[in-house]
């Protein structure tokens, strides 16, 4: 079967088409800065590459291209549409309603309607994808995979907010945690590198990218994790502030008299490594300016690391006996520098690295720990569309 796996943001969708259940990648592909004036489409299968500059109106303009280049040209890998049997959609919020892989019907999209609220930066290009998708291809088993779903298992003294109990009852408003779909990816990889059941391992897994999230993972089940209601909350990542004082945000509003728009544009664009460095979120260049001597570099990247072991040596004291610290996504997986200086000061609590062993682990799966650790530290690439593809298959298969 082939299972095409959609991830649809604000402007732009990412595309991968899996050969099931082998889960060979047949094509993945890109469609940025849709609703623009000008836009750009981009695909690569067995080792070909096609780039095309062109105006994509609307998600549905640029979906249908993008099953045209499944289907025709020279990096097609398909015959017809039909050929695709199954589409997985990465869905951000699930509420509460959804603590596992479903298939789309009218009562799931009414149900993502209703999650609008939750996640009004994310749903609503999930839901747009849905529609196209269904549309586009109505044959297809359409299926939604959560970011949320994975820590639906999180205990009620871990997810609720020291709030009146109402706003949980009638507004939903609680710890719903996001990367969830990363987090039992790299879960299960952990546990099978080190040679343990999942139901039986006990994990710190690190998904650090330009958005950040670390959970506290029990036996495979999530039992805390620091991103909240929205995924604002928790570490410190490319753009958004993470966790502060609740009251800063009266103290913006009433003295720098900014609106709630500014102050929402404020914490998720325009803080984070962003904020702190004044100059980029990209790990990779601030790394660049301070091995020169930049300051403001040096301490974004000293904030970036002590927020996260602070939530590590957190998160040790929640599980009591922990098997690896895992490091994961785009910063987890490349930037040894980053490692080092979030391990750094956690080895009288067991956990230590070796220098050469991290410095070669850049991209691939890895032990990086010292001989004298007693908790692993472990480097997982993370494939969150594979983990969709997989989840899609399963229910469109049964």
């Amino acid at each position: 079967m082939q299972v095409l796996v959609l991830n649809c943001g604000s402007s732009s969708i990412k595309y991968q088409l899996f050969a099931m259940p082998k889960g060979e990648v047949l094509a993945r592909g890109l469609v940025e800065r849709i609703g623009e004036a000008q836009g750009e489409i981009s695909q690569q299968n067995d080792g070909k590459k096609v780039r095309y500059s062109e105006a994509f109106a609307d998600h549905t303009v640029a979906l249908h291209r993008a099953v045209e280049l499944l289907t025709h040209g020279e990096t097609a890998p398909l015959r017809d549409v039909a050929d695709i049997g199954a589409v997985g959609h990465r869905v951000v919020h699930g509420g509460e309603q959804f603590t596992t892989t479903v298939r789309i019907d009218e009562e799931v999209v009414a149900a993502l309607e209703a999650h609008v609220s939750l996640a009004p930066l994310h749903n609503p290009p999930n839901l747009l994808g849905i529609r196209v998708a269904r549309e586009l291809l109505p044959k297809a088993v359409q299926v939604a995979v959560f970011d949320t779903a994975f820590h639906q298992t999180m205990p009620e003294h871990a997810y609720l907010y020291a709030l009146p109990q109402a706003l949980y009852r009638e507004a939903g408003i609680r710890r719903y945690g996001f990367h969830g779909t990363s987090h039992r990816f790299v879960a299960s990889a952990a546990a099978h590198m080190l040679g343990k059941p999942l139901e039986k391992t006990n994990l710190i897994t690190c998904h650090l990218g330009n958005g950040s999230s670390v959970a506290a993972i029990r036996g495979g089940a999530s039992v805390d994790t620091s991103m909240g209601l929205t995924p604002l909350e928790g570490l410190v990542m490319g753009t958004r502030a993470g966790d502060m004082d609740p009251a800063i945000i009266f103290h913006l509003v009433r003295q720098e008299k900014m609106t709630i728009d500014e102050i929402d544009k404020l914490l998720n664009k325009k803080s984070g490594l962003l904020g702190l460095s004044g100059v980029s979120n990209d790990v990779r260049e601030l790394l660049v300016r301070r091995a020169e001597g930049d300051k403001s570099a040096a301490l974004a990247l000293q904030i970036f690391a002590y927020r996260l072991r602070k939530y590590i040596g957190s998160y040790l004291a929640v599980l009591g006996e922990v098997d690896a610290v895992v490091f994961t996504a785009g910063i987890g997986e490349n930037a040894a520098a980053v490692r080092a200086d979030v391990v750094r000061g956690l080895e009288p609590l067991g956990i230590s690295i070796d220098p050469e062993k991290n410095e070669r682990a850049i991209g691939v799966g890895a032990d990086i720990s010292s001989p004298k650790a007693r908790t692993r530290v472990l480097v997982v690439p993370t494939n969150e569309e594979k983990l969709i593809a997989q989840d899609t298959y399963e229910l469109a298969s049964g």
